[in-house]
């Protein structure tokens, strides 16, 4: 496994802060949450999207992924949703990140295989992958395997399993990794009080099942990313995201593959 640390826990904070915090506790890797708030969106021009890279390089990351918006299986035009998807796979492939996270914000899974069929020529073509998170509508790995089989795009298309979200909904660990297994390329990792309060909190302070997760991740031998998706923008209340990524370096650490 792989540490990264997602730009979610750090409103307010520029590129070059979000940098500093990677560098400086552990992580290999960058998820930059694509907004105008972070400065990383798929609005940039070319001498930006240069600088973005080079600035991230030049202090010896890697971006893990881009955390984009589009609903994959949201109702609406297929056009839209699919163009804004190819926009942020561009820039996925200008900054030289390997995937762009989409969320399903629907509940058909038929809306989203066409989508993504349509998408898979070109992301191939820009060496880029869609990434659909556990989340909203399909937040089991059963949802979301459901979604990817019938899309039968597995050169272009992987899962980021969100260790909160199935289990919130009643979804053992094991059952989400057994239904995730053939499309898992990420993994976001966080606890929170309960299965209905989200509220952050430290890692292993929580009700998030981490430890059985960790052992069924290593035991499948994942050597992927694992994210940490501290939630501050959504909860500024909480701790900031450094005083949290000394567990997650021990979680990743305690469960490398």
């Amino acid at each position: 496994m792989r540490l990264a640390v997602s730009t979610l826990g750090m409103p307010g904070d520029g590129l070059d802060r979000a940098i500093e915090i990677a560098s400086g506790h552990g992580c290999q890797g960058l998820e930059l949450r694509l907004h105008p708030d972070t400065g990383v969106h798929a609005g940039l021009g070319p001498e930006e999207r240069r600088s973005v890279r080079e600035r991230v390089e030049r202090a010896g990351l890697e971006i893990s992924a881009l955390a984009g918006y589009v609903g994959i299986c949201q109702p609406g035009p297929d056009e839209d949703a699919v163009e804004a998807v190819l926009a942020d796979l561009r820039l996925a492939a200008d900054l030289g990140a390997p995937g762009v996270r989409v969320f399903p914000r629907g509940g058909d899974p038929a809306v989203g295989a066409r989508r993504l069929k349509a998408i898979s020529g070109p992301a191939a073509d820009l060496g880029t992958r869609v990434l659909v998170e556990t989340h909203d509508q399909m937040s089991t790995g059963a949802a979301v395997a459901a979604l990817l089989t019938e899309a039968g795009c597995p050169e272009t298309t992987g899962v980021i399993w969100d260790l909160l979200h199935p289990w919130r909904h009643g979804e053992s660990p094991a059952a989400t990794l057994a239904a995730l297994r053939p499309w898992l390329s990420y993994v976001q990792v966080k606890d929170a009080v309960s299965a209905q309060d989200t509220t952050p909190v430290p890692m292993g302070e929580g009700s998030v099942p981490l430890e059985e997760a960790g052992e069924l991740l290593r035991g499948a031998g994942f050597g992927g990313w694992v994210s940490l998706e501290w939630e501050r923008t959504w909860y500024p209340q909480v701790a900031p995201v450094e005083e949290i990524l000394p567990g997650a370096v021990a979680w990743v650490r305690r469960f490398a593959a």
